[in-house]
């Protein structure tokens, strides 16, 4: 869903400890409601209900509720890339298949916390020309800085890294986010190995 940028900023930025606690409250409180009801039910009188503020203090701080999943969108982009740093940041595994599974696992547990609600931002929210910029940026970085690791390390075997980075990283996101989020539940530590496996196999066969 593409739409215009007007009406999905913050309108206030909140400069005290309490304001910036309402806040909070209200994005914790879209999450559980985007989660539970979908985007389409998700109104902002549910939103304002389950954060226990007025109506008008919500449209304080967002203009509707697109905004506010536009922001639990970017917060989720952050929260990988700082998963990822931290996971990979470091002193790697000598093993080319260690290192793989830090990245899965990484992907992984950013998606745990609440998989309906990561389906209801890929496939419901608003589009912007923005925040697609933001999400095309965010993965090019990635894709940059798996294939920095993929060209230092002596296990790797194919020649093309950045294809290979690109490849890496593009299926670990749809692959993670469409069977976590997946309605039937799945086992997470078969389903991390198995992955880890796929690409790792890849990575060590020469081309």
């Amino acid at each position: 869903m593409t739409a215009d940028r007007r009406g999905l900023q913050p309108r206030k930025q909140p400069r005290q400890a309490r304001a910036e606690a309402t806040r909070q409250r209200i994005l914790t409180a879209a999450a559980h409601v985007f989660a539970e009801y979908g985007y389409a039910a998700g109104t902002t009188n549910r939103i304002a209900e389950r954060a226990q503020v007025s109506i008008g203090s919500l449209y304080q701080y967002y203009p509707n509720k697109d905004a506010i999943l536009v922001e639990l969108l970017v917060r989720h982009l952050d929260a990988g890339a700082a998963t990822v740093a931290d996971r990979l940041g470091g002193q790697l595994p000598d093993s080319i298949e260690e290192t793989v599974r830090l990245f899965v696992r990484a992907s992984i547990d950013n998606h745990l916390d609440d998989p309906q609600l990561l389906r209801v931002m890929a496939e419901q929210g608003p589009r912007t020309p923005e925040l697609l910029d933001r999400i095309a940026r965010d993965h090019r970085a990635r894709v940059a800085f798996i294939q920095q690791l993929l060209e230092r390390h002596p296990q790797v075997r194919v020649a093309d890294t950045h294809t290979a980075a690109r490849l890496v990283v593009a299926t670990t996101e749809l692959v993670v986010h469409q069977l976590i989020a997946a309605p039937d539940p799945i086992d997470i530590t078969r389903f991390e190995n198995e992955l880890v496996a796929m690409l790792t196999g890849y990575l060590m066969t020469a081309r």
